[in-house]
């Protein structure tokens, strides 16, 4: 069961990553550069002010008077710290912080005891500097973060695409189109990762194709080998006097001659060489003419009469196998409804095991020991190969009424073939993957 989560596309997530990256950096750059500028101009104003109260201390030794703006004789404002300073013959300067505002302190001792000090702000100029510099650093960084998630999904757009053509032909290589190359599809004359990934997938399916086309080939000769011996053994068995063990035997020599044509029609299926022979029929009136003939006690029902264009003898190939597959695995009544281009097989019996509706009909694996008690898995597998060359769908499921708890067994089996609205352009048998679990 897929696990439900957040879908997010590969661009989206690399582009929040540049993003994020390309922030951090410029908030971290903004701050440094905010900081050294702010250091740099407490400095020169730091300096700015000891070279101020120096030529204040030089005209108050002259003539008793600073004579110079702000600069003021033993300040009771000045910071006690500096003052101590002064008062051990040093020259000194400070600033702190005064509610966000600096407050620049220089301070020097004259010869007759007392301390010249003098009190400044940061300048206006230097203010205005700062506020210019950071409204800069705010622009340049929203800059960055824009131009950064812009490169992202550029970036990842392009990555995004590449690999969403991978998928893509991965799917149709899945699907049996053994011609498609993931490499190819993808384009591009850049070699990343995306092409490794391409040409592991390619030579995965190559690798997969032979081994299939060897199996086929396998299976189709030792098929086609059992063919004449089975005959003449079915020949055979019909020479024998009559009686209960001749009759045991023709009945196994003709199981056997059954799946040996089985087996070679499986085989011709995955072989990729089966056509359809299109015909303009009348789908309820060919159904109900084919039951009948097959089985009268089979019930059919035509909802709606449809004209389409198909092979009738593949489509009857089709049609048989899921009523023998009802017939083997189900209860009756069996019905068959024709509505339209739409063609259902129900049974009364307990359902389609979970393995098929979950995975699709597999060869020689005939499901659960309540639908499949006899049977070589060989007639679903089939029927599914003649509707793909016939351009249609088939599906499986079970009739379980709302609420029914999953420990009791369905209440039967529906089997519907979804032959296509128009006439199929391209059809065709193609070999499938083998796939696990299934009826029939």
């Amino acid at each position: 069961m897929e696990r439900a989560g957040l879908h997010t596309g590969l661009r989206w997530k690399l582009s929040a990553a540049i993003a994020l990256v390309a922030g951090l950096v410029a908030i971290a750059l903004s701050l440094v550069v905010h900081n050294a500028a702010r250091v740099s101009m407490l400095d020169n104003a730091r300096d700015l002010a000891n070279q101020r109260v120096q030529i204040a201390q030089r005209n108050y030794e002259l003539n008793r008077r600073p004579n110079f703006p702000n600069v003021k004789v033993n300040d009771p404002d000045l910071p006690t710290a500096l003052r101590e300073k002064v008062e051990n013959g040093r020259k000194a300067s400070d600033v702190t912080d005064n509610g966000g505002i600096p407050d620049i302190w220089a301070a020097v001792p004259t010869k007759d005891g007392h301390v010249l000090s003098l009190h400044s702000h940061m300048p206006d100029r230097s203010t205005d500097v700062m506020k210019d510099l950071d409204q800069a650093l705010v622009i340049g960084s929203v800059a960055v973060v824009f131009c950064g998630s812009a490169l992202g999904v550029l970036i990842g757009g392009q990555l995004s695409r590449r690999l969403r053509k991978a998928a893509a032909a991965a799917n149709q290589v899945a699907k049996g189109e053994t011609d498609v190359r993931v490499r190819e599809a993808i384009g591009g004359v850049v070699r990343d990762e995306t092409d490794d990934l391409a040409r592991a997938v390619d030579a995965m399916a190559d690798a997969l194709r032979q081994r299939l086309e060897a199996e086929r080939r396998v299976t189709a000769d030792i098929a086609h080998e059992l063919r004449t011996p089975v005959t003449g053994l079915l020949t055979a068995a019909e020479l024998l006097p009559p009686g209960r063990p001749t009759e045991l035997v023709l009945d196994r020599a003709k199981a056997m001659r059954t799946l040996v044509e089985d087996v070679l029609e499986v085989a011709r299926l995955d072989s990729a060489s089966e056509r359809a022979e299109l015909q303009d029929i009348m789908l309820g009136d060919f159904i109900a003419r084919r039951v009948a003939a097959k089985d009268p006690e089979v019930t059919v029902r035509v909802v709606h009469e449809s004209a389409v264009t198909t092979d009738p003898r593949r489509l009857e190939r089709v049609l048989f196998n899921l009523l023998a597959n009802a017939a083997r695995h189900g209860r009756p009544p069996i019905e068959v409804t024709v509505e339209g281009r739409v063609i259902r097989v129900r049974d009364h019996g307990p359902g389609f095991p979970e393995e098929l509706l979950a995975e699709g009909p597999s060869r020689f694996r005939t499901g659960s020991m309540d639908r499949a008690g006899t049977g070589h898995g060989l007639g679903l597998t089939i029927a599914a190969g003649q509707a793909r060359v016939l351009g249609a769908r088939l599906t499986f499921r079970n009739v379980r009424p709302p609420g029914l708890p999953d420990g009791i067994p369905a209440e039967g089996a529906v089997a519907v073939l979804w032959l296509p609205e128009h006439a199929p352009t391209s059809t065709g048998s193609y070999p499938m993957l083998p796939l696990s679990g299934g009826a029939a």
